[in-house]
């Protein structure tokens, strides 16, 4: 057993300072400590694969991350894992425990999961090794985790057996913000009055300050973005579905002078729409979360979403964020976007559009790893 600040200060020597995850009992006395040292940084997802967007963006602005879970909730890491660190090569520390472990009595949902949590990890070609009891392991698993993620530029994880991390006791006490919403809802009218998706993305571009640092949803959302202007300032997430919120979260978050615009679909927002409260709750300031929404999922041949009795801007509001707008006007819309690009964050503008996309629509043909790496030069260059 091990004290976390001899895990935890040995990391931070390495530059690790983002951490994000969903907790485990396995995990308490490790993430106490992290809440506890104010120069450390611990966003609490509202679950495992948002973990993973946040943990992205975090990277891309430059942070080395850590990302936690239980492993019951690896599961929920498998996509972006696979989707979006693989083909973009964004490595972090991944710590999973392991719950269910063979010959450790645990709860009866843990026991298939505790069998094959390894062959999880060796199947979606993470590397792994057990998390160190000994301070003397520390120095020794870093060193094999981090010439991994150097040359591979992809995640390692370590598997924290129970007792591995001695207690320790939570000091800090949440002061969460609480906000008053400025709402702009406006009732929807024709779907002849509505823009394309095209026609919005265009809008928004045109009337954005040029500054932004631009996230766009998995499908249509990128590829048409693409297809209108390729930007080093834009990321298109090309899988991941539902981690587009997380990513810009964790872009902002870490970047906080940074303006961040994520542009969402209803079928993504829906997947993780616990994304919503997690940026309510840690209010950053300079994001735009833009929802378009065409009630459909468009990339994989229309099929019908539940967002059509979904207020997304007044589960914005709900959530915490300081300003909604929804509004289906192609003539109003310019007029919301720079309004909504002026206004302290977080805000939510809601979009109804029109269903369809242009024919033959290409992709993106920069490759995914080449797409980080300008839009990390980017954003390097806000700091400089």
């Amino acid at each position: 057993m091990i004290e976390a600040s001899q895990f935890i200060e040995h990391t931070r020597q390495l530059g690790y300072s983002q951490y994000s995850g969903v907790p485990c009992s396995f995990l308490k006395p490790f993430i106490n400590y992290v809440i506890d040292d104010p120069t450390l940084d611990y966003i609490g997802a509202a679950s495992e694969g948002e973990a993973v967007g946040i943990t992205m963006g975090a990277y891309l602005a430059g942070r080395k991350t850590v990302t936690l879970c239980q492993n019951s909730g690896l599961g929920n890491m498998v996509n972006p894992l696979t989707s979006l660190n693989y083909p973009f090569r964004i490595p972090t520390l991944l710590i999973t425990t392991w719950r269910g472990q063979p010959g450790v009595k645990d709860e009866p949902q843990h026991e298939q999961m505790g069998r094959v949590t390894k062959d999880v990890l060796d199947a979606i070609e993470i590397p792994s090794l057990p998390f160190p009891t000994e301070e003397a392991q520390i120095e020794s698993v870093m060193a094999e985790a981090e010439a991994s993620m150097t040359e591979r530029q992809r995640p390692f994880a370590l598997i924290m057996a129970k007792d591995s991390v001695a207690p320790h006791k939570l000091a800090s006490k949440p002061n969460p913000q609480f906000v008053e919403t400025e709402r702009q809802i406006q009732p929807w009218g024709n779907l002849a009055d509505r823009f394309t998706r095209t026609g919005a993305l265009e809008a928004i571009l045109t009337n954005l300050q040029g500054n932004e640092a631009i996230i766009a949803t998995t499908g249509k959302t990128g590829r048409e973005l693409f297809t209108i202007a390729d930007r080093d300032s834009h990321i298109y997430v090309v899988g991941g579905m539902g981690t587009a919120s997380g990513i810009g979260l964790g872009v902002a978050h870490a970047l906080p002078w940074q303006p961040v615009v994520v542009i969402d679909g209803d079928g993504a927002a829906l997947m993780k729409m616990g994304a919503l409260a997690t940026i309510g709750y840690y209010q950053p300031k300079n994001l735009l979360h833009v929802i378009l929404d065409n009630e459909q999922h468009d990339s994989t041949g229309g099929q019908q979403t539940v967002s059509s009795t979904t207020r997304f801007a007044e589960v914005a509001a709900a959530c915490n964020y300081r300003g909604v707008i929804a509004s289906d006007s192609s003539a109003d819309l310019p007029g919301l976007i720079k309004q909504a690009r002026q206004q302290e964050g977080p805000t939510l503008l809601h979009i109804k559009i029109r269903p369809g996309s242009p024919e033959e629509l290409g992709r993106p043909t920069v490759k995914p790893h080449e797409v980080k790496e300008r839009f990390m030069a980017f954003l390097k260059k806000g700091t400089q």
